[in-house]
């Protein structure tokens, strides 16, 4: 079969679409015939060895596919023939066919496309996290976004408006992001030249209830500067590189929170989550009030570019490889 492998730690240019063996599927594992695998941000770490988890070379990308199952074992939610999206931990996802745990393999509602399904699982189920666990989320909120028009920044737009946030604004670059923002659901959209001010215009003075910040980096000061009482910045990744620092007596001024949102390393301690998780999101995509994602789909073979994408931030919206 066809996969995208690294065989040094070169960055994303290092990056090749080859014929490997398909996977062993020994171990009760569900087997899924792919057809989109998901690019996110980890990838292009692994790359370079950045990344915490560092596997041993050479190793297959990708992390979360959709697609249709080939066979799963006796017990699982899915059979064979079915639609469906999966995680398959930090590897082998970019590839021909994939081989996924069955408490991690979920069905895809009608109205969500197999290059969409291969986009959702984590992005949305990291906001979900970060909504209904981490940041507490309530109705009639005002949440802000940094890196909008990136994979988590659309999903954290569209997830708001779906658990009733009053006000979604979004913090882009350009103008072509703007769309982007406004197309996933952002009710307002700031540049990031003077957003601060911005935002404090359009709140007129009050400041967001939370902060949905992805990039880090020396806006972070501000993004606490723009909290309204008692509101939280929700630390999310530093896809702008620098990690900042926090100096906690601006926490006492206005009773606000710095709150980490680490899904990955949660769900690994509780397993359960993630069922639950898809209980909450898979009736708001069945119904149609969380659209799902517009991906932004390359084709297999340009693997290496499209991991590319996320690290020069030229990506809009999330990334996806079509791979049948």
């Amino acid at each position: 079969m066809r996969a995208v492998q690294l065989t040094e730690l070169a960055g994303p240019e290092s990056v090749r679409v080859v014929e490997i063996d398909e996977p062993d599927a020994a171990g009760g594992q569900v087997v899924i015939e792919v057809h989109a695998a998901g690019v996110a941000f980890p990838d292009v770490l692994m790359s370079k060895g950045l990344y915490q988890y560092k596997p041993e070379l050479p190793f297959v990308f990708g992390g979360e596919v959709s697609g249709i199952v080939r066979s799963a074992p006796e017990g699982a939610r899915v059979k064979a023939g079915d639609r469906v999206a999966a995680l398959t931990g930090l590897g082998g996802g970019m590839a021909e066919v994939a081989v996924a745990a069955p408490d991690l393999v979920f069905p895809l509602p009608d109205a969500v496309s197999l290059p969409a399904g291969a986009g959702l699982l984590f992005n949305d189920l990291t906001m979900d996290f970060a909504y209904n666990v981490r940041g507490r989320l309530r109705a009639g909120d005002t949440v802000l976004v940094h890196g909008a028009a990136g994979g988590v920044g659309t999903s954290a737009l569209r997830l708001a408006r779906a658990f009733d946030a009053a006000r979604v604004i979004a913090v882009v670059s350009t103008e072509e992001k703007a769309d982007v923002a406004r197309a996933a659901g952002a009710t307002d959209v700031v540049l990031v030249d003077g957003w601060l001010d911005q935002v404090r215009a359009l709140t007129e003075g009050k400041g967001v209830d939370i902060v949905v910040d992805p990039v880090g980096g020396d806006r972070f000061t501000d993004s606490l500067r723009s909290l309204a009482r008692g509101g939280r910045v929700l630390v999310i990744g530093f896809t702008a590189g620098g990690i900042p620092e926090v100096k906690v007596n601006r926490l006492l001024l206005n009773n606000i929170e710095v709150v980490g949102v680490g899904w990955g390393a949660w769900w690994m301690g509780d397993p359960s989550m993630l069922p639950s998780q898809w209980e909450r999101i898979q009736p708001l995509l069945a119904s149609g009030k969380l659209a799902a994602p517009e991906p932004d789909t390359r084709p297999f073979e340009d693997a290496a570019a499209a991991i590319a994408s996320l690290e020069d931030r030229s990506a809009r919206g999330k990334v996806v490889l079509t791979v049948r």
